[in-house]
């Protein structure tokens, strides 16, 4: 199963699970907190490893690069960031 879709099975859990959302929200404030978060996934069944949420990040930024077709040579810094995005949504969840 891929990241996305397993991110979007999280996503759907944590909306019903409020003890998976805080349990989730409590890894990201950690001393490690991407390798927190991806050990709570993995512990209530969710194949989110820690180098694969890394290079999701890193994939999404490089697919917004070439779709401007050479106008975005250089990153813009955050967008390979889908950690933060991801807590930012586990935050907003009700």
């Amino acid at each position: 199963m891929t990241i996305y879709r397993e991110l979007i099975r999280l996503s759907e859990k944590a909306k019903k699970d409020k003890n998976l959302k805080e349990a989730l929200l409590n890894a990201s404030k950690s001393k490690d907190p991407m390798k927190s978060f991806c050990d709570v996934c993995l512990k209530n069944g969710f194949e989110i490893y820690l180098g694969e949420l890394f290079a999701y990040g890193e994939d999404m930024n490089d697919s917004k690069l070439r779709s401007v077709n050479g106008g975005g040579v250089n990153a813009i810094e955050g967008w390979n960031d889908a950690f933060s995005q991801i807590i930012k949504e586990l935050e907003e969840l009700d």
